[in-house]
């Protein structure tokens, strides 16, 4: 699940040291757990993020804090998927929002396809809520295509599945083709 704070949202930004992006540890998941509800704006996202993630998952995902304090400021998790070994899923982003705007998610998402097209993989798939404007301009702006096939409806102005995840949890599905000749990740 892919997102963060809503558009508008007011921000105290800090001044942002360099920043540097590693495996994440176990460790770590009690540091996003402890900020992921506040960077979602509120929303109850750690649930999505139980600590399996940063057991099962350590060497597909990323870490990025500050390199004078290690202060935590983004991660991305995700994986490659075992029944289609060319398909690699962003699980979750999330960036503080003292730092957004600064290209740490591109760096996240570049960091993240670079490690799949290594592995072999030839698409990077993730899904957000189509009300969540932002994350689809996001994604679409790094060259993720809005998947509009059968099935989806018009959400929010976007192409989306209704119930995709049950009940009420619409969600646009965003591909990513690797080597698709997309300038849109290059030069980061």
């Amino acid at each position: 699940m892919t997102g963060g704070a809503s558009d508008g949202e007011a921000v105290e930004r800090w001044p942002i040291p360099p920043i540097e992006l590693r495996r994440p540890t176990e460790d770590d998941h009690r540091r996003i757990v402890a900020v992921i509800d506040e960077w979602w704006g509120g929303r109850r996202m750690h649930q999505l993020l139980p600590r399996l993630w940063l057991q099962h998952f350590r060497g597909t995902s990323w870490i990025a804090e500050t390199t004078d304090s290690g202060r935590l400021a983004g991660f991305l998790v995700g994986f490659v998927s075992p029944d289609d070994p060319e398909t690699g899923y962003v699980h979750m982003v999330g960036v503080d929002p003292n730092v957004r705007r600064r290209g740490l998610a591109r760096r996240l998402y570049t960091a993240f396809i670079d490690d799949m097209a290594a592995r072999g993989v030839h698409r990077v798939t993730a899904v957000t809520w189509p009300g969540n404007r932002a994350s689809v301009a996001f994604h679409t702006r790094l060259g993720f295509r809005v998947d509009d096939g059968p099935g989806t409806q018009r959400l929010y102005g976007t192409p989306a599945y209704p119930s995709y995840d049950g009940g009420d949890d619409d969600r646009v599905v965003l591909s990513y083709e690797i080597g698709g000749g997309s300038p849109r990740l290059a030069g980061r």
